[in-house]
Order: structure tokens, then C-alpha cells, then sequence
């Protein structure tokens, strides 16, 4: 990006609302998330270099450019946040709000609001849980400063990190486990760590010290507090659930426990990684010592030492050696999270519900839940999940035409697809059948590799993923 491109455009001034609705209906979108993503190359190649002058010089250009501006407001306003407001009750919602925007985003004398306390409930759980939502105009200087912090992040992680990461998913996490598990020498004893409250509980004075961005507005992210019944309580710790940065602050936070766990885990005398108890409650207490330093702590409820032949769930799959051959298949939870799921849909919500408009609905759901799970040992998870899903279906066919008998309910709503008899299907749709999707493996993921420096190997291997997932 050249000095040209890199300050606020010269339409600032403009103040008439038509103006500023037709300047951004005409935003050049592929140049602007081109000028953004050349500068984040060039932060990540110098991180890379140990050069940290340029990269405090290329943040500033890139913190200060009208296109990544255009492109935090863009991010702010399309995602599944947009229609809730902060403390200040206000939206961007017209083009001419959103121009404008991005002509006051600034970091002179830049003063956070704050969060807007909520309480949302835990998944699976009677708790609940604490989300700040900040304001809108927060809510896009945290993402400008994210585009500029993500790709010293994506050098300077763990290479074994999968959470929050571009071009990273659960599946990859789940090939990793699978290549460090899967051997006759594999580690036998599995540490299962939880970090309790990990957002809310982050040092200030850590992130502060050790995050490479501006320290003032750090801090105006950080210390921004938040009202709860119309009451200002103060943030001495922690970065809010609902920020647009706080996924990097986090993970930037858990960087180098890799390399600590690495160097410090016990070895006997010729080199070898043990797995004798002594090794395994050292892991722990060194993880613990390193959390600590960073306000951190694990969960004694729900930190636990499991060994591989018992298995342990993660990700909705458990992972589990029979007879030395490690197994992954869907857990027994996210089964029955989705049998649930499908009850609720069928005999609750879809009641009265068109045939077409059901089977749609199910898709939906089924579609992606296989695709999740696809990858692994899935083949007879798929056959009762289809099981279910025939007696679920039979129930509701008898709720609608309870007069009736199942041969007749059977001839209405199950017909012949493709040479394939009772196939719950419409003129238009028809139901997926989970018998017949095939397990594909996933690719895995060369860990050395970052987004931003090795943008054409991501590039290749986001075309192989989409036609690996269209297979």
C-alpha cells in the first residue's frame, strides 16, 4: 500500500447524508481488502524478521489507512452482532451511518464507553454467563486494531494452536491429536485442562507489558468497565467476552506454553518422553505456574488425567485406543445434543409444519452436523442418528393423522426415491439419508505454515477443503 492510499481519504469532508450513502455503495471492496491484506503481509514478514521498528511503523500505517477503517466498519456491521447496541443505543444501519463511521474512527484522544452487561446462559447448563457488549464505534476500533495485531498473532503463536486462528479449524485440532495419539509410542495419559474464567481473569498489567500494539488504547480497551442495573462497575482484570479483540488477547496470552511444556517435560536418560505419574502431575504444575503468571488458573472440577484407553471427549468427539488402535468417533453427548435437537424440531416446532418446510429445516440441521463429523468414525453414529430420525418422524406422522393407520402414513409421507423404497421425501424435497454419506478424511494442516506468509499454501488449501466438503 503507498502513502496515497494509506490516510483517510479526501471525501472526510463530506457532510450531506447522500453523499455519504453513495460514497459507500461504491466502495471498492476487493481493492480495499487488498490494501489491508498487502500490509498485514508485510507486519507478519517483519515479526517474522525480528524487526520490531517496521512493524510498529507498518501497525500505525494500517491503524491510520481509510481502507482497513472501511473494512472495521464493514466487519461490525455485517456480522451476527450488528442489529445489538451498546450502553449508547446506537446502530449503523444506513449506508450514510456507516460512511461516517469510518471518517470519525480515531485514535486521537479516543475514549472507550462502557460494556453493556449481560447474562447468557451456558450450553448444556443451569449457569450463566457474563458477555460485555460494547458500542458500535468500540466495536470498530478493536476490530482496526485486530487487523493490525492478527498478524503478529498468527507469526508468533504456537504452532499446535487451533482456537481463534485463520485458516484453522476443529477438524485440524482433531487430525493433530490423532497424529500425536495414534502411534504404538504415543503419550498414554492425556491432561484434559480447563481454564477457569479465562477472558474475565487475564492480568491488565501482562497484556499491557507483553501485547506489540498502542498502550493508550490498550488500555481504553481493557480498562473500559461496564453497567450492569444502571450501575458503572470498573474491569481490573480481564478482556470482555464480547470484544472484537479478545480472542487475540487470549491467545496471545496461552503463547509459549508449547514450547514451555516442550523443554520441561520429564525425559528419561535417552531422551525419551515418559509416562510415569511423576511425569504426568509435573505437566500440571507447570501449566499452572504459567497460567499463574498471567492471573490464569485451571479448574480443579474440570481438569483431569485420563488415560488414552479410557478416552476422553473434546470437540464433540471422543478420542479412545482399543487394543493399541486409536478411535475417534462422534461422542455420545453430541449425539444426543442432536437427537434433541431433532425432536424439539419435529414434534414441537413442526407440528403443523408443511412436509416440504420440515424435511427443509431438517437438512439444515443434519447437513451440518455430518459434515462436522464426516471426517471420523462415523459410519454407525450416522446409522442410529438415522434411526432416530424414522421413529421420530413416525410419531409425528401419527400426531397429524392419529385416525389413521401406519401403512396409510407410510404411503403418504414415505415414498420410493431413485430405486430406494421409504424415502421421507415431497415432490420437491427429500430427506437426507445418513446411511449414505460417505467418510471423507480430512487434510491435515501443515502446522509450520502461517496465513499470512504463506498466503498461496492457504489459498490451495482452502479450494481443497471446499471440494473436499462438496465430495
Amino acid at each position: 500500500m503507498n502513502c496515497s492510499s494509506s490516510t483517510t481519504d479526501k471525501t472526510e469532508s463530506l457532510k450531506d447524508v447522500k453523499q455519504l450513502a453513495y460514497q459507500w455503495d461504491n466502495l471498492n471492496w476487493n481493492q480495499i481488502e487488498s490494501d489491508v491484506n498487502r500490509l498485514q503481509i508485510r507486519i507478519a514478514k517483519a515479526t517474522a524478521n525480528g524487526n520490531k521498528n517496521k512493524v510498529k511503523q507498518l501497525q500505525y500505517l494500517l491503524t491510520h489507512s481509510f481502507s482497513a477503517k472501511a473494512l472495521a466498519v464493514r466487519k461490525v456491521t455485517t456480522n451476527r452482532g450488528k442489529n445489538t447496541s451498546g450502553v449508547d443505543k446506537k446502530l449503523w444501519s444506513t449506508s450514510a451511518s456507516k460512511m461516517k463511521a469510518v471518517l470519525s474512527l480515531t485514535d486521537r484522544k479516543y475514549r472507550s464507553k462502557p460494556l453493556r452487561r449481560v447474562y447468557i446462559a451456558k450450553k448444556g447448563k443451569n449457569q450463566k454467563r457474563p458477555l460485555g457488549i460494547p458500542t458500535m464505534y468500540d466495536r470498530a476500533m478493536q476490530t482496526l486494531y485486530a487487523l493490525a495485531l492478527e498478524p503478529i498473532a498468527e507469526t508468533t503463536g504456537d504452532t499446535i494452536s487451533f482456537g481463534f486462528r485463520r485458516g484453522r479449524s476443529a477438524k485440524d485440532a482433531c487430525e493433530q491429536i490423532f497424529n500425536v495419539l495414534a502411534r504404538e509410542c504415543s503419550p498414554k495419559w492425556i491432561l484434559e485442562g480447563d481454564i477457569k474464567g479465562c477472558f474475565d481473569n487475564i492480568k491488565h498489567e501482562w497484556l499491557l507489558e507483553n501485547i506489540p500494539m498502542d498502550k493508550s488504547v490498550t488500555k481504553q480497551f481493557l480498562k473500559l468497565g461496564f453497567i450492569y442495573k444502571d450501575k458503572l462497575f470498573p474491569t481490573d482484570t480481564g478482556s470482555p467476552q464480547g470484544g472484537a479483540i479478545s480472542s487475540l488477547y487470549a491467545n496471545m496470552t496461552l503463547d509459549g506454553l508449547q514450547r514451555l511444556i516442550q523443554e520441561n517435560y520429564h525425559r528419561n536418560s535417552i531422551g525419551n518422553i515418559t509416562n510415569h505419574y511423576r511425569a504426568k502431575t509435573k505437566v500440571k504444575q507447570l501449566i499452572s505456574d504459567f497460567l499463574a503468571s498471567r492471573g490464569l488458573m485451571l479448574s480443579e472440577e474440570k481438569t483431569l488425567i485420563t488415560h488414552i484407553d479410557e478416552g476422553f471427549d473434546f470437540l464433540g468427539w471422543n478420542f479412545r485406543k482399543f487394543k493399541g488402535k486409536l478411535i475417534i468417533k462422534p461422542s455420545k453427548e453430541s449425539i444426543k445434543r442432536l437427537n434433541k435437537k431433532l425432536a424439539i424440531i419435529i414434534l414441537h416446532e413442526g407440528k403443523a409444519v408443511m412436509q416440504s418446510d420440515l424435511i427443509r429445516r431438517l437438512n439444515q440441521v443434519v447437513r451440518g452436523w455430518t459434515n462436522y463429523h464426516k471426517h471420523v468414525v462415523a459410519s454407525k453414529a450416522f446409522s442410529n442418528v438415522n434411526n432416530t430420525l424414522y421413529l421420530i418422524l413416525q410419531r409425528w406422522a401419527e400426531h397429524r393423522h392419529p385416525n389413521n393407520n401406519n401403512w396409510w402414513r407410510l404411503n403418504k409421507y414415505w415414498r420410493e426415491r431413485n430405486g430406494k423404497p421409504w424415502v421421507f421425501s415431497t415432490d420437491d424435497n427429500t430427506l437426507i439419508n445418513l446411511r449414505r454419506i460417505h467418510i471423507i478424511r480430512h487434510p491435515m494442516l501443515q502446522i509450520s505454515k502461517t496465513p499470512f506468509i504463506d498466503k498461496e499454501y492457504y489459498n490451495k488449501r482452502r479450494v481443497k477443503l471446499r471440494l473436499t466438503a462438496a465430495a
